[in-house]
């Protein structure tokens, strides 16, 4: 799966406008988690996992013929998240939609959207027994989401880049910030046009794929808005930005968007990418994956978990069928075929072991493995949009143009955020 503009990225207007009062459309009294029959599921447009939900449907309606599920693809619109909200606002939601970014569930619970899953008799129990420790994608206590799968950020490099410029492929030893600086500029020397090509565009979400899973790795784990309250105006903050600052002002990164795909032109010699990468470049680029660096090159740093969940939606009338159905996808089977078909790695506990013979099979995908066991998701709050975006221009502004200074920069953002966030 390419990125498709970082998560087929939420959509801003539609999200930021559906501020509106739990019951301003999208609610619906007359579902209920005891009501069976038939119901209509919403995939991702991606060709492996329409794959994957063609096979689990066909194998609940072979089972259940008076639960009937029919799948089609999320409707076109500038986003995935943009169609779902206006299918909330005019009360045609689906039952369940799958791959949903868990930033944009706080909007749709305030829009009264979305279907309660703790209040379903052994929700809480499932969704955590699968997930572990699932609490930060809790709203306000409870699930209103199932996280599914992850897409935890690495750095992706091409390997043949790395051996021109005299770097190991296979041991880049790249995990600090110095070295990782030497080596960037070490690419750049040989000719490449970049060593590394984050997105310089100001949509909200970008920060998932530049500052924020290098801030989660320098920081174990501190999300962006911990107790109601902006983190990242800290030494650690600070560090982070300073780093990328170094990047740009180094000429290591361009400050324009690309124009193709950087990475298979070979202009880029590395990238932040989750394991949709490795199919998406097997024909173009022979890629390595290695850890995001810190400052001081610690073992096993926690990235940005780049994970999509499933929700209910309150339209949703026979929400006992969607439920099991929802279980059904989810089981260990169905995880498993997820797996096989599209290299993404489900949020289950203990997956290396449960799925052992496909990372035998499949070794390229043993160091996501092994990285969604350190991986960190975007916080459940308020105004979510709203506080990415404050981050991200005040970020741009310092970082990549340096319009403003770092101090500025981390002051400014935070303030805001702590007011987005109190609202």
């Amino acid at each position: 799966m390419k990125r498709i503009t970082a998560a087929a990225a939420i959509g801003i207007v539609a999200l930021t406008a559906t501020g509106c009062s739990a019951g301003g459309g999208g609610g619906n009294t007359a579902g209920s988690a005891d009501k069976t029959g038939p119901i209509k599921v919403w995939l991702s447009n991606n060709e492996q996992e329409l794959a994957w939900g063609k096979a689990v449907v066909e194998a609940w309606n072979a089972e259940h013929p008076d639960e009937k599920v029919t799948a089609q693809e999320i409707p076109a619109g500038s986003s995935s998240e943009e169609a779902i909200t206006a299918a909330i606002t005019a009360g045609t939601a689906p039952c369940l939609v799958y791959n949903i970014a868990p930033a944009a569930v706080s909007g749709w619970v305030k829009q009264g959207g979305l279907v309660d899953l703790s209040k379903i008799a052994d929700g809480s129990d499932y969704i955590t027994s699968r997930g572990g420790n699932v609490d930060a994608y809790a709203t306000d206590g409870d699930y209103y989401q199932l996280p599914w799968k992850s897409n935890p950020v690495m750095v992706m490099y091409n390997k043949t880049l790395f051996q021109a410029a005299g770097i190991d492929p296979e041991n880049p030893e790249m995990d600090t910030y110095d070295s990782f600086l030497a080596g960037a500029k070490s690419l750049v020397a040989s000719g490449v046009k970049s060593a590394i090509w984050p997105a310089p565009t100001s949509e909200f979400y970008q920060p998932w794929f530049d500052f924020y899973p290098l801030y989660l790795a320098q920081t174990d784990g501190t999300l962006l808005v911990e107790d109601g309250k902006a983190t990242f105006d800290s030494d650690a903050g600070r560090q982070v930005a300073e780093f990328w600052k170094t990047i740009y002002d180094e000429k290591l990164a361009p400050n324009e968007a690309s124009t193709d795909d950087a990475m298979s032109a070979g202009t880029t010699a590395m990238q932040l990418a989750g394991p949709w990468a490795i199919p998406s470049y097997a024909d173009t680029v022979d890629v390595g994956f290695m850890p995001v660096p810190t400052s001081d090159g610690r073992a096993n740093p926690t990235t940005f978990a780049d994970s999509k969940s499933v929700s209910m939606f309150s339209a949703c009338e026979n929400q006992g069928t969607a439920w099991e159905f929802l279980k059904f996808s989810t089981s260990v089977d169905s995880d498993g075929q997820l797996l096989e078909l599209t290299g993404q790695m489900p949020m289950r506990t203990d997956l290396a072991n449960t799925y052992a013979d496909y990372f035998t099979k499949n070794p390229n995908y043993v160091a996501f493995a092994k990285q969604v066991e350190n991986v960190a998701d975007v916080p459940s709050i308020a105004n979510s949009v709203e506080a990415w975006q404050a981050f991200r221009d005040d970020y741009s502004a310092a970082v990549i143009f340096g319009k403003t200074t770092i101090d500025e920069f981390l002051s400014s953002a935070a303030s805001e955020i702590d007011k987005l966030v109190a609202e």
